[in-house]
């Protein structure tokens, strides 16, 4: 199997195999990425409310298969998009060919990229990926260091509480299957207060928190008040 290179450290390599193994049904609408298929345009409303997408150069961090890769890249944004799982770029590029949307996907961690193109990128996002990385505070801080100043920082992930394991891991992997069971663990669930720090501590603003819920009874997703299960971030590099 391909594995990233020695210097992309922070992954789980279970975490890897995991989502690789969805690769080739992760454009499916009706497969094991349902879910995730339903998220998207909530994701992209939330971005493009809040940034210009429109000749903006844009970065995703954990593109999976590049559902909101595409999405943006359909908004007129110039993306690159980086995954650690082979089998997923390999997938993301063949769609991107299958549909024309132009996307650069890269087989490269996001702080290695930070080395190479600092201060580059106009919004960045990373969607659903912290909690399944062993360091979630050195992506943000990889982020903010790609960002140009006043460039904004697209965040989601769930919150650790009693509501989103009973939501996300025992309703959704469980009792309505459409997740795989084991796509997430409570452990790694990461709350708000955590994810402000770690923002903070990479010297950007936070400028916004947003719940996201998914009705899987209409399949479909919409940002809401409550941020108690998932919850999108909205952070910006302040100006030099």
């Amino acid at each position: 199997m391909n594995t990233p290179a020695p210097n992309d450290s922070n992954f789980s390599q279970a975490e890897l195999d995991k989502f690789g193994a969805l690769a080739q049904r992760w454009w499916d609408p009706q497969g094991p990425q349902k879910a995730l298929h339903a998220l998207n345009p909530a994701r992209l409303g939330y971005v493009a409310q809040r940034t210009t997408l429109q000749s903006a150069r844009v970065l995703d961090v954990g593109c999976g298969a590049g559902l909101l890769s595409e999405a943006m890249a359909g908004e007129g944004a110039q993306v690159t998009a980086l995954d650690l799982a082979p089998e997923l770029v390999k997938v993301a590029r063949l769609h991107g060919l299958e549909t024309g949307v132009k996307v650069d996907y890269r087989l490269q961690s996001v702080e290695s990229l930070a080395e190479e193109m600092p201060g580059q990128f106009d919004a960045i996002t990373c969607m659903e990926m912290l909690e399944h990385v062993p360091d979630p505070g050195s992506i943000i801080s990889a982020c903010t260091t790609l960002l140009r100043p006043g460039g904004r920082l697209f965040l989601s992930t769930l919150n650790r509480t009693p509501a989103a394991f009973a939501l996300a891991i025992v309703g959704a992997e469980y009792v309505a299957r459409v997740l795989p069971r084991g796509t997430h663990q409570y452990r790694d669930f990461i709350k708000p207060s955590e994810l402000g720090a770690w923002l903070r501590a990479a010297g950007m603003q936070l400028e916004d928190v947003s719940g996201l819920m998914y009705e899987p009874w209409r399949n479909s997703a919409r940002v809401i008040g409550r941020t108690d299960v998932n919850y999108l971030a909205c952070a910006r590099k302040p100006d030099a």
